[in-house]
């Protein structure tokens, strides 16, 4: 039942959120997928915090809840894989979000370079939703820590499970575990 809200009269409304996303936010919307066992929308890095505020306070939508925030690493780092891959490395930032009101659930995604304007070690930068759902605080941080995403505008934006002086991001597909950290041996 994802992005599918029932209204009082039982109409099935979808497509028509896309329309409406559409005309609020014009080419913030990049696209949408419905035939997906989970349907999402694509929004454009800037426009995701209009976009959210817009879903969570839309009385037909009501998306209340972040359930969570996660990344899909589209790297590949075999050089023969390379060449057969039909798309660009990039990061892909999924939020699924519900209606405890509704009973519906929605699934946002932005995607974002790998490294910000192309230069490696620059992190790609998406605005926080923090302010939105205060649960953000957490995800945005775990992401940051985990995958080197920068989350402009958080609270407190540093490092949630890795010691603060960690070099790199353990859960892209191009991390080099380090062989030593602080004279102890990893491997």
């Amino acid at each position: 039942m994802s992005f599918q809200v029932r209204s009082r009269e039982g109409i099935v409304i979808n497509k028509d959120l896309i329309q409406k996303l559409k005309q609020q936010f014009g080419d913030k919307i990049v696209g949408a997928n419905f035939d997906n066992v989970d349907p999402w929308i694509e929004v454009a890095p800037e426009g995701l915090s209009g976009v959210c505020r817009f879903l969570r306070d839309e009385t037909s939508i009501r998306y209340d809840c972040l359930n969570s925030i996660c990344v899909v690493d589209y790297c590949e780092t075999d050089p023969k894989k390379i060449a057969k891959a039909k798309w660009k490395p990039h990061l892909e930032l999924v939020y699924h979000l519900s209606s405890i009101r509704h009973r519906t659930t929605g699934v946002l995604k932005v995607m974002l370079p790998r490294w910000k304007d192309g230069v490696e070690g620059q992190l790609p930068e998406v605005p926080s939703v923090c302010d939105i759902w205060p649960a953000a605080n957490w995800q945005e941080r775990e992401v940051y820590d985990l995958s080197g995403i920068m989350f402009v505008g958080h609270p407190d934006l540093r490092r949630i499970l890795c010691p603060e002086d960690w070099v790199g991001y353990p859960l892209r597909k191009d991390y080099q575990m380090p062989l030593e950290y602080h004279g102890i041996r990893g491997r």
